[in-house]
């Protein structure tokens, strides 16, 4: 090989190299049905261990569901979530007053404990935390990261519904329990901002989240891998700014009614 050649070859190595690290980022080994089918599962799942995970019934929380759902269509409906019609959206409500804590599963099936809707203080919160696990289905992150964790083969049998009890229920705790990369978390921040920039909502409403953990005398689990929460805080509200989203009102009042109604 000659010298302009061999220099070529070595330019031609240093672009391949630079495009596939940048690309393994977002490499996501599953499709959307593949994420939907996984979803549904983990739903199915959730929905027949009662005594680990006690959905809120929806006879007699009529309120508390239209309230958070439309929560969730408002954020869908902003013309900025790329997955809004290829998903199977749908948001469930987790009975446990003490655990400070929302997730959402592959295909868009978003769970929400009781816990975390009494320790918020405004729907325009609330609307930042359901955008950032909007964000996570929307973009996948679930899929992308535990692929790394149980292998394409294991998440692919559950999927389908051929995988061991024991390899479900592995995969359950892995989506409830899923530390996020701190790449995905700020991604997700990010996208939670963009979304409700385009709703009613303080495009900053997680910020509000943020603010209150960092107040307390300890951090979630659930966040213990996480970026610095006073740092999230930050972030949000500078990209809010950035992006000149009109803040609107908290609705504080109807946030407070809907709390009383848990029992």
């Amino acid at each position: 090989m000659n010298i302009k050649n061999f220099s070529f070859f070595i330019i031609l190595i240093a672009v391949l190299t630079s495009w596939h690290c940048s690309s393994l980022k977002k490499l996501n080994l599953f499709s959307i049905e593949d994420d939907k089918a996984l979803g549904l599962q983990v739903s199915n799942q959730i929905a027949s261990e009662p005594g680990t995970y006690p959905l809120l019934p929806e006879r007699g929380n009529e309120e508390v569901y239209r309230f958070i759902r439309t929560i969730t269509n408002n954020i869908l409906n902003s013309g900025t979530v790329s997955h809004k019609d290829d998903f199977n959206w749908q948001v469930k409500i987790i009975d446990d007053p003490e655990t400070l804590n929302a997730f959402a599963t592959p295909g868009g099936y978003i769970y929400v404990y009781t816990g975390l809707i009494k320790f918020l203080d405004s729907e325009d919160e609330l609307a930042g935390v359901m955008g950032h696990e909007i964000a996570h289905a929307d973009l996948r992150h679930s899929t992308r990261q535990m692929t790394s964790s149980y292998g394409v083969s294991t998440l692919l049998s559950v999927a389908t519904g051929n995988a061991s009890q024991g390899a479900v229920q592995q995969v359950l705790a892995g989506i409830t329990s899923l530390k996020f990369s701190r790449n995905h978390e700020t991604e997700a921040d990010t996208y939670s901002v963009n979304y409700l920039c385009n709703t009613k909502y303080d495009a900053a409403g997680a910020a509000g989240f943020f603010r209150k953990i960092s107040g307390g005398s300890s951090t979630p689990e659930f966040l213990s891998t996480h970026p610095n929460p006073d740092n999230r805080v930050e972030n949000i509200e500078k990209k809010a700014a950035a992006k000149t989203c009109s803040p609107s009102s908290t609705n504080v009042t109807e946030y407070n009614r809907i709390k009383q109604l848990l029992k």
